[in-house]
């Protein structure tokens, strides 16, 4: 099973997903910009630096949290924790006093000022993708867009990951991945090896006292309404990314008081998210790609017929795998790596990323040389991001509460027989990025959420919604889709991009600080100067 997170080893702030099936030394903090007019810390206060209880959570201010890179920003942050139930549905007819002697637990805070002297008068909550991934980490990302330029920033861990109290994260689980890409991908036995693994987790995590069933975007859409309030703030912004959309709109259907707007980027709906939804993802953003490069001579000329030589490639590869030796920068030893055909399909939801290159590496796959592919493949697994970040804890109370109960396995073969029909069974029971993902709900064994979970979101929040035209994590499609339900939204699909157009698209960051400026009418104007990438061509 993989998280649905961008690539990171091409930036500090991006993370190249990493199979679940298969961060950061304390800063003391220094001032932050004034108290913007919708917030109210106290006594004027600047935000974040005041103790406050609100309901059930209780906001401390404190150090800033650990993180596994450095992250110079948190230099001039206001941080701290919040403190709130682990499990709030368990005890909700407790009286205040019983309520308070059940398990609690504790959320990073971080709270980046504007860069402006005098920022406008709501801030911007950050909801970070994954599911699992840390919010903290994804501080670079934030800023190397610009979204601190006329607001302060927030950023709480979710509940399970890195920076979080506790933190149910699996390395056992990244490191069988790591170890093991010698195995056949979408072997039977190494599935069964993985939820062995997954297994072992379940039960360290549950005798160190975890609730399993309470990380989940319910719990976490309760969190943000809690860190809003805690912080004494009125009126915020929200822009969450990949999973941050799912949670995103769970939040606006859940706890809709005080949201300013919306921006949603790499859309993951609800009412969709699961193993179906995945396939059609890759389906859309694949095409876009061999449709980009048949519209360029050059790429046409030298790489004719792209899609039908991948589709092959998936085929031959998973009747008779190829198992070659790569060599990885930062790993001391050769790395054995096995491709077949699912693995073929996981590298170009990765390397869409990467588009530039992807018809050169599937044609030198073609013609017997598999090292470009295994390489890219094997340097995301055994990166040092790879390995104990990604909260599995989160990752599956998601996945096993909120996406399996409503979608069989079936289902999920019969979506990519639909999308891909000359694929192999084999292949299309582990859709993208989801490898084993019923096999690993049974041994995590959470009970299944309220129905409601999968209902959309209707909302007259203003949003932006943001979907890349490469994008082969979250369908394309599935940004117009949600902004159906949403009478003020605006829907941008940026082309040439992949999964989260924010990370890698100036045009895409112009247009999402204008829509925090005025959220009706976003600056959409530069997508018609976009060009296509210039596909790489070998000699």
């Amino acid at each position: 099973m993989m998280s649905l997170l961008p690539l990171r080893r091409r930036r500090a702030s991006r993370r190249f997903p990493v199979t679940l099936a298969g961060a950061t030394a304390g800063a003391l903090v220094v001032g932050l910009t004034a108290l913007p007019a919708g917030a109210e810390s106290g006594a004027g206060a600047p935000l974040g630096t005041v103790a406050r209880t609100a309901g059930d959570a209780r906001f401390e201010p404190g150090p800033c949290p650990r993180t596994a890179d450095p992250i110079p920003a948190l230099e001039t942050a206001h941080c701290g924790t919040l403190t709130v139930p682990e499990n709030r549905s368990r005890h909700k007819g407790d009286s205040g006093e019983e309520r308070g002697k059940h398990r609690k637990i504790t959320l990073a805070v971080a709270i980046i000022p504007a860069v402006t002297s005098r920022p406008a008068s709501d801030p911007i909550v950050w909801l970070a993708g994954g599911p699992g991934d840390d919010a903290v980490s994804e501080i670079p990302m934030a800023l190397a867009g610009g979204l601190n330029r006329d607001r302060d920033v927030i950023f709480m861990s979710q509940r399970g990951t890195y920076s979080a109290d506790p933190e149910l994260t699996c390395p056992n689980v990244d490191e069988f991945v790591a170890n093991n890409l010698d195995l056949v991908f979408g072997a039977p036995s190494t599935g069964r090896l993985h939820v062995e693994e997954t297994r072992k987790c379940r039960d360290r995590l549950v005798r160190r006292g975890a609730d399993l069933s309470a990380y989940n975007g319910t719990e976490s859409s309760a969190d943000y309404d809690a860190l809003r309030r805690a912080l004494g703030i009125r009126q915020w912004n929200v822009f969450g990314i990949s999973y941050g959309t799912d949670l995103a709109l769970q939040y606006m259907r859940l706890h809709p008081k005080g949201i300013r707007s919306v921006g949603i980027d790499g859309v993951l709906p609800p009412s969709l998210a699961g193993g179906a939804v995945t396939w059609k993802a890759a389906r859309e953003g694949f095409d876009s790609i061999f449709k980009t490069c048949a519209e360029q001579p050059a790429c046409n000329t030298r790489y004719p017929h792209l899609k039908a030589t991948f589709e092959r490639l998936v085929v031959e590869l998973e009747a008779r795998p190829v198992t070659t030796t790569v060599t990885v920068p930062g790993h001391p030893e050769p790395v054995k790596v096995t491709l077949d055909g699912g693995l073929l399909v996981n590298w170009l939801t990765f390397a869409s990323h990467v588009a530039a290159g992807v018809p050169r590496s599937i044609d030198e796959l073609a013609h017997g040389n598999p090292q470009r592919i295994a390489e890219q493949y094997a340097g995301g697994k055994l990166s040092p991001q790879a390995i104990g970040r990604v909260s599995h804890g989160l990752v599956f109370g998601v996945f096993c509460r909120e996406w399996t109960p409503f979608e069989s396995e079936a289902d999920i073969i019969r979506a990519g027989r639909r999308l891909f029909p000359s694929f192999p069974r084999s292949v299309l029971a582990n859709a993208p990025l989801l490898s084993w993902m019923h096999a690993d709900c049974r041994a995590w064994d959470v009970p299944p959420a309220d129905p409601s979970i999968r209902q959309r979101t209707y909302s007259d929040i203003p949003t932006l919604v943001l979907s890349g035209g490469f994008d082969s994590q979250t369908a394309p499609s599935s940004g117009p889709y949600a902004a159906r339900t949403l009478s003020r939204s605006t829907a941008v699909t940026v082309p040439y991009v992949a999964h989260v157009v924010f990370a890698d698209s100036p045009c895409a960051q112009v247009i999402t600080r204008s829509f925090f400026a005025t959220p009706t009418a976003p600056d959409t104007g530069c997508l018609a100067g976009l060009r296509p990438p210039a596909f790489e061509i070998a000699p």
